[in-house]
């Protein structure tokens, strides 16, 4: 074997791949070598009587030998008057002889301390002067430390330096040559295999800013000498502060402001949050361990800052906990190579925090995703996030930005049931936002299809300490989770209420378990109870088929209306049952009723009935009374029945009516555009619904609505298909009263002329 050596390092060469640096056979002062396939480590020349040269022991430790150099020379051999002309070929009788022609190969780029031409002395870490002849060099000769040729070394011969005596059999020197090579990422304990571009494009970034930092900083050690409070300088012309004789005699106090180093420092993280994240943790990492050094000199005086910038003491934690934060979400997010990620966790570690930074002593200790514990969790072994090791009781804790990240990494991966245990287990120092985390596990157990369990979770809290999530839903939240429940199907995307498409992640509930559980959320927050949204959403499902339109709509029914007997024994078999459940009693619907073939009107009618107890307890509650009209859709048979059970109760059924004039009143464009796309079929039965009602408070509603089209009539195109339902209809013919004759008389009269 052949070494030859380059810059950085030496590399053996097997002496076959020598062949094609070799010259050809037309050149003199070539030597024969005969190699032979014996493990003797001999190198033999071609005539018997030949010296042997003995190959370099690699067992040798002594440190004049030749091991570990990066050039190893056979020295040929002198020519014997015996030697056989070079164009006859030597073959040993047994064919175990390999016959090669050579001469001595050119001295290729080496260390210095590998020289052959120059002698190299060795010590552990000599830089006062040069040792020996370790000065002289030859052409090839390159420095360990810069990896640059020795002659362009400016720093080969200079006191306390000295790159001359530099050699890699020194710890001293190699860490020299790691910090040459890497820059301020050898403070990192990066190996120089590890160092990348995006490594070094962040260490590049953090040598500038660390020059610029101590320029702010001294400038901030400084301080600013400025008059006492209620003194000014009185002298023409006013002079800066500090440049005043007069004002200099007087006693000045010195400012420390370190405003000018908080805002270079947020820049300068504002420019990582833009880089690769290897990149940005460098720079992080390395601008958490510059800022630590920072001292407040305004301590020793007794000066109290004012602001958050000005003062050390209160900007310095400020930057490390966006530092932190950052650099844990990277942990997580980022695929950080396992060493490398364990390199940036000792880097923050040694850092020497000051007194008013310890609280962020372990904000880096990060679970590994393969941490024994994290991943029993994730994969459902352990559903309460503790174990035992050694006698001693371990819980699944971990900083909010870290359980923050988690569930976004496993989201962006679509692992919803992982979410579901990890949210389940995990212990936090924020409570209240990973409460708020902890109230999408109902939708992500939807997007699993497990719908019945999604149902009960919201019921449900997940430990005794806290409440459920049903106290906290949204009345558009609720509208979702019912409309998921009804057709089986969950918004694609990762939010709630994300607008989009829909897909079909399981089979929907059955009807009876569906009113249950809706019902149950209403009777548990008073905020879903009272509002006006959350009963429109509940009637419309109920009234809707369980398949969704191609944009995510549901497809509402038009249905029969049931015989009175039916509806009668709906409204008698449901009344007790929604007492119980409102008073928690756990019960179930009539199977006989709900389970039949007329389910979907019973529901209706149960629907009913429940908006009835709201209105008599909650009336005064409500924000409006028009979105539960138009929920019912083109079932005015139930929208009657609703009416009639209101009519029992004449203040109940006023304040009703003078809500939903209130509304029409103040939402008539609203209406028009509804009505346009509803047709005159719909606007002809709502005013007969309202017109022939037997109380007049209704009656004006209907004539209120009436007058409205006629006000209208340029956004109203369908009012002549209107006349005509009129006539059909048989309202001028209907005796209620003479106001409502005389206005649909007028009505009809003057579209008949047209």
């Amino acid at each position: 074997m052949e070494s030859q050596c380059y810059p950085g390092g030496c590399q053996v060469v097997p002496i076959w791949k020598l062949v094609t640096m070799w010259p050809s056979e037309k050149e003199e002062e070539e030597t024969v070598i005969l190699i032979s396939d014996d493990d003797d480590g001999e190198v033999q020349c071609p005539d018997d009587g030949g010296d042997e040269v003995q190959c370099p022991d690699d067992d040798d430790d002594d440190d004049e030998s030749t091991q570990g150099s990066s050039v190893v020379f056979v020295e040929p051999q002198e020519k014997s008057p015996l030697e056989e002309p070079r164009s006859e070929e030597m073959v040993d009788e047994e064919g175990d002889l390999v016959v090669t022609y050579c001469k001595q190969a050119n001295v290729m780029p080496h260390a210095r301390h590998d020289c052959t031409t120059h002698p190299f002395e060795r010590t552990e870490s000599d830089i006062c002067s040069p040792l020996g002849k370790n000065a002289d060099i030859c052409d090839q000769c390159y420095c360990y430390i810069c990896d640059k040729l020795a002659a362009e070394c400016q720093l080969w011969t200079v006191p306390s330096l000295c790159h001359c005596n530099a050699h890699n059999k020194s710890n001293f020197w190699k860490a020299q040559r790691s910090f040459a090579l890497a820059g301020v990422l050898a403070t990192f304990n990066l190996e120089l295999l590890e160092l990348d571009a995006e490594l070094r494009h962040g260490g590049d970034l953090l040598e500038k800013f660390i020059k610029d930092l101590s320029v702010a900083y001294n400038k901030y050690l400084g301080g600013e000498r400025m008059c006492p409070p209620g003194h000014e300088c009185c002298c023409e012309p006013k002079l800066p502060p500090g440049q005043c004789d007069v004002c200099s005699s007087q006693k000045m106090e010195v400012v420390y402001k370190y405003s000018d180093v908080f805002e270079l420092v947020t820049r300068f993280l504002n420019q990582a949050e833009q880089e690769s994240p290897k990149a940005a943790a460098i720079m992080l990492l390395g601008a958490a361990k510059q800022i630590a050094l920072h001292k407040d000199p305004a301590m020793l005086r007794n000066y109290q800052n004012v602001g958050h910038t000005d003062s050390l003491r209160i900007a310095v934690p400020f930057l490390f906990q966006r530092i932190t934060v950052r650099l844990q979400r990277m942990l997580v997010l980022c695929d950080f190579p396992k060493i490398l990620n364990q390199k940036f966790i000792e880097f923050f570690q040694s850092i020497s925090l000051p007194c008013h930074c310890y609280a962020f002593s372990n904000s880096l200790n990060v679970l590994p995703w393969d941490h024994v514990l994290l991943t029993t969790v994730l994969k459902g072994q352990n559903i309460t996030g503790q174990r035992r090791q050694k006698g001693r009781k371990m819980y699944l804790w971990e900083a909010f930005p870290v359980v923050e990240a988690r569930v976004e990494k496993l989201l962006g991966k679509k692992k919803y049931k992982e979410v579901v245990r990890y949210l389940r287990a995990v212990k936090c120092n924020e409570n209240q936002r990973l409460r708020d985390l902890r109230d999408l596990i109902p939708f992500y157990l939807c997007k699993t299809g497990h719908f019945l369990d999604a149902a009960h979770s919201l019921l449900f809290p997940v430990n005794s300490l806290a409440c459920c999530s049903a106290c906290r839903i949204t009345p558009c939240q609720f509208s979702v989770y019912l409309k998921i429940f009804r057709t089986g199907c969950v918004p694609s995307g990762n939010d709630v209420l994300e607008t989009g498409s829909w897909v079909t992640a399981g089979s929907p509930l059955r009807i009876s378990v569906l009113i249950k559980q809706a019902l149950k959320l209403l009777y548990n927050s008073e905020v879903l109870y009272r509002n006006a949204k959350c009963w429109s959403s509940f009637i419309m499902i109920l009234a809707s088929s369980c398949s969704l339109e191609k944009r995510g709509n549901v497809v509402p029914l038009s249905l029969e209306e049931p015989p009175l007997d039916f509806q009668e024994n709906v409204l008698t078999a449901t009344g007790n049952f929604l007492e119980d459940l409102k008073s928690g009693v756990n019960v179930s619907l009539p199977s006989s009723i709900f389970s039949g073939q007329l389910h979907q009107e019973a529901s209706l009618i149960l629907a009913v009935q429940a908006v009835q107890q709201m209105l008599c307890y909650d009336l005064p509650h409500l924000a409006s009374f028009l979105e539960i009209i138009l929920a019912f859709g083109k079932n005015f048979w139930a929208l009657r029945l609703l009416l009639d059970q209101l009519s029992c109760a004449e203040h109940i059924l006023c304040g009703t009516a003078n809500l939903l004039l209130r509304d029409l009143s103040q939402e008539k464009a609203t209406v028009l555009t509804v009505w346009q796309n509803l047709g005159p079929q719909y606007v002809g039965e709502f005013l007969c619904l309202f017109l022939t009602c037997r109380h007049k408070r209704m009656q004006s509603v209907g004539l209120f609505s009436l007058r409205l089209v006629i006000d209208n009539l340029h956004l109203c195109p369908w009012v002549k298909q209107l006349c005509t339902f009129f006539q059909e209809s048989g309202l001028r013919r209907l005796p209620f009263g003479t106001t409502v004759y005389h206005e649909v008389s007028k009505f009809v009269s003057a579209f008949e002329k047209l």
